[in-house]
């Protein structure tokens, strides 16, 4: 029989240190790199620069919102930069048709989602691994985008309400910013207070129990990839309004970057846990790098290298984290 012993203040607090670790220490790296790149420009840490970080990472902070669900459920989903070109391009294309705004907003939100669907349905119901069905679907949709503007930019005009939404201010804040503000709000609220965040987590750490205790774990993995293909679309649209153009080589890369900011923010590619929070400072520590290092004059190539370098660290942190966490917890008993 496993007794717990009565622990202390200073028990407790090593407790709250290890189960938050993760967050932790990736806030300390974002102060880190706030600190450091204010010392080596004058102008980052200027309102005008800061505003145009959070306008800037917003599309990003949308979608490794989401991602952070799938991930949660041990999938992963490397399509979400081809959904972003494709609802990008297919926004300019349909407003050049004369269609107004609103429509294609809500037109391509469904199509977001209905792309998520398609992903999720392969993988939680034909059971063909998340890797190869996001990855074909990659390649399938860049390559839509790609034909449907023959490699072109696809300008997009007299859209002033359209363009309000990438480009436009509340209350001294960037509106793609209070709309990643907001996502995130649900993304937290969801995972850690409703019975839909209580049911991917249990799906992440053992499917198979799941489902034989009654949760709907098909639809649960399915459902993710859908919500993952809306954010796609919003962040689609967020580009396409700030830039005043749809184009197929939007999003090149941005993958990466989302997998990056989530595994940074701590959550676990094995599935079953994962922090919201710890998305959020991800992503605001990725967009940071960015622009840190173009307003010391570094080469933006150089990000690429970051980001990837970035990526095998978290994950390389986040196992032995997880393993001392493990072996501590076991280690509180006798």
């Amino acid at each position: 029989m496993t007794v717990y012993t009565e622990r202390g203040h200073g028990s407790r607090l090593a407790d709250f240190f290890g189960e938050h670790a993760q967050v932790l220490s990736i806030a300390v790296f974002f102060i880190a790199c706030m600190v450091f790149f204010s010392i080596g420009s004058d102008t980052f840490l200027t309102l005008g620069n800061i505003l145009n970080i959070v306008r800037q990472a917003a599309p990003l902070l949308i979608v490794a919102i989401t991602m952070t669900f799938v991930i949660i459920t041990g999938g992963i989903d490397l399509s979400v930069g081809s959904q972003v070109a494709l609802i990008n391009a297919v926004a300019a294309v349909v407003m050049a048709m004369g269609y107004p705004w609103p429509l294609v907003v809500v037109a391509m939100i469904v199509l977001g989602g209905g792309l998520g669907f398609v992903q999720g349905w392969f993988i939680a119901y034909q059971g063909i691994p998340a890797f190869i069905v996001t990855l074909a679907g990659l390649s399938i949709l860049r390559g839509f985008a790609l034909y449907l503007t023959q490699g072109y930019s696809i300008p997009i005009q007299d859209a002033p309400g359209f363009f309000a939404l990438g480009r436009g201010v509340i209350g001294g804040v960037p509106v793609p910013a209070i709309i990643a503000a907001v996502v995130a709000v649900l993304g937290y609220v969801a995972i850690t207070s409703t019975k839909y965040g209580r049911q991917v987590v249990a799906v992440g750490s053992n499917a198979e129990a799941a489902r034989r205790v009654g949760m709907p774990a098909k639809w649960i993995i399915a459902s993710v990839y859908l919500i993952s293909g809306v954010a796609c679309a919003v962040a689609g649209l967020l580009i396409a309004a700030r830039l005043g153009s749809g184009s197929s080589n939007a999003a090149v890369g941005f993958e990466l970057q989302v997998i990056a900011a989530v595994v940074l923010g701590g959550t676990s590619l094995m599935g079953g846990r994962g922090t919201i929070l710890g998305t959020v400072l991800g992503t605001l520590t990725i967009a940071v790098i960015g622009n840190g290092l173009i307003l010391m004059h570094i080469s933006p190539f150089f990000t690429q290298i970051v980001t990837g370098a970035i990526i095998l660290i978290a994950i390389w942190l986040n196992t032995r984290i997880f393993t001392a966490n493990f072996r501590f917890g076991s280690g509180r008993k006798r």
